[in-house]
């Protein structure tokens, strides 16, 4: 295929540009910091302006960490509005290049294989990215940073490492610069998928920069990571054979769906068994909206921090796929009790219904002559219902029917359903 031409396009301090640009306001000398003031000091930044990050401080902070001779605007999070901002970029990027060779990677980062428009447009690379990068700043109001670079991987390491020390936020790396500019840049973490895990592990065997894993013997880094070390050695000579095209056409072998929460404080095991049936229920009608049906559900129950102890974690099957609150509710409830320990307190679950079908591919197995057709005309009747609550809350709203549990006092539905990834949707 030969070379391509690739640019990741990162929104700088995207939440915190936003709400500076919706006052008026310069976020290059503006201190400000998403928050939700309705939350203690403990909770964490969703971003801070570039000033603010001038004077030595975290992106993702916690609030009580901001230095107390520091003045600035506390900005409640409002997660539609950044998504709005983000569809309004994307536009532009349309303007230029098809959908077929943009990928979104966050609401606020995305990758342009910018191979073939480089001769339509008569730009080079940088060209271009200075074109798109002043039109989002001139219609948008929010500015960016870019990075350049031969294949996926080294536009994204062009972006996190190179593109904030160039004066025009532009980094640009090929194979060779890679390896004559980064080989021996520390830490490790800088780069794109190595964690302080990783990091971790290889520093217990003297191995501290990129060019040394690039010349450690690789059946050694296979022993360690397995089948991630082709990954690791790819990156490690700043190689990626991924291509857009290639994310575009790819399909899992196995789909799940799954919700997360942190709670606010410590539940009581009885308040989290209430939490867990929140969740699943709207898992369930979440199945039923995109004509899925799961095999079995998984759920992790951590407890309060303050214990530092593993959490509990166990897997309800189904006799067959389902989406059906009658079914699975009960069953992921028994679970919960059976795994969760009553005298300790419960800070976050996780639940994941495993390996998702589609429902018409499901339904098509005959059933057999131990089947209940009572049984089987009930569940029919409870996926009917789900439907219904579904188009109501289409129709009026999230919290428009609501079940008596969500009452509670200890219930988080009604909260979360005006809330977007987990913070306040605002206008």
């Amino acid at each position: 295929m030969g070379n391509r031409t690739y640019i990741c396009i990162d929104l700088k301090s995207f939440y915190a540009s936003v709400e500076c640009v919706e006052r008026g306001l310069d976020p290059m000398t503006t201190n400000l910091v998403v928050a939700d003031p309705e939350r203690s000091e403990k909770t964490i930044c969703l971003a801070i302006t570039p000033s603010m990050k001038a004077l030595g401080i975290k992106n993702r902070c916690r609030v009580f960490e901001i230095p107390k001779n520091v003045d600035y605007i506390i900005a409640s999070p409002r997660m539609q509005k950044y998504i709005d901002y983000a569809a309004e970029i994307y536009a532009i990027y349309l303007r230029y290049i098809s959908k077929e060779d943009i990928h979104i990677y966050s609401v606020d980062e995305a990758f342009l294989d910018l191979t073939e428009y480089l001769v339509i447009y008569q730009m080079n690379a940088k060209e271009m990215a200075m074109m798109l990068m002043g039109e989002i700043l001139r219609e948008v109001g929010v500015r960016a940073t870019c990075g350049i670079g031969t294949n996926l991987y080294l536009a994204k390491i062009a972006l996190d490492i190179t593109a904030k020390h160039a004066t025009d936020f532009i980094g640009v790396l090929d194979e060779t610069t890679f390896r004559k500019i980064l080989w021996n840049h520390t830490p490790l973490t800088d780069f794109w998928r190595i964690g302080k895990g990783t990091a971790k592990t290889l520093e217990r065997y003297g191995i501290k920069t990129m060019q040394q894993i690039a010349e450690m013997d690789e059946d050694f880094l296979y022993k360690l990571f397995g089948i991630d070390a082709e990954l690791l050695i790819d990156h490690a000579w700043g190689r990626e054979p991924v291509t857009i095209a290639d994310i575009k056409t790819y399909k899992p072998k196995a789909n799940c769906l799954s919700s997360g929460q942190v709670l606010m404080r410590d539940y009581s095991f009885e308040e989290g068994r209430l939490i867990v049936r929140e969740m699943m229920d709207l898992l369930c009608l979440d199945l039923v909206e995109k004509g899925l049906v799961s095999e079995s559900v998984t759920i992790q129950v951590g407890y309060s921090n303050s214990l530092h102890i593993e959490p509990a974690r166990g897997t309800a099957k189904f006799d067959m796929a389902t989406s059906a609150d009658r079914i699975i509710l009960p069953a992921v409830t028994h679970l919960y009790e059976r795994i969760v320990d009553r005298r300790k307190p419960v800070r976050r679950i996780n639940i994941t219904c495993n390996h998702v079908i589609d429902y018409k591919s499901a339904s098509s197995v005959q059933l057999s002559l131990f089947d209940d057709e009572k049984e089987d005309e009930s569940i029919n009747r409870n996926h009917r219902v789900q439907k219904a609550i579904i188009e109501i809350k289409k129709k009026y709203g999230k919290n428009a029917i609501l079940k008596g549990m969500n009452y509670s006092e200890a219930a988080t539905t009604r909260e979360r359903n005006q809330q977007i990834g987990g913070h306040k949707s605002g206008e």
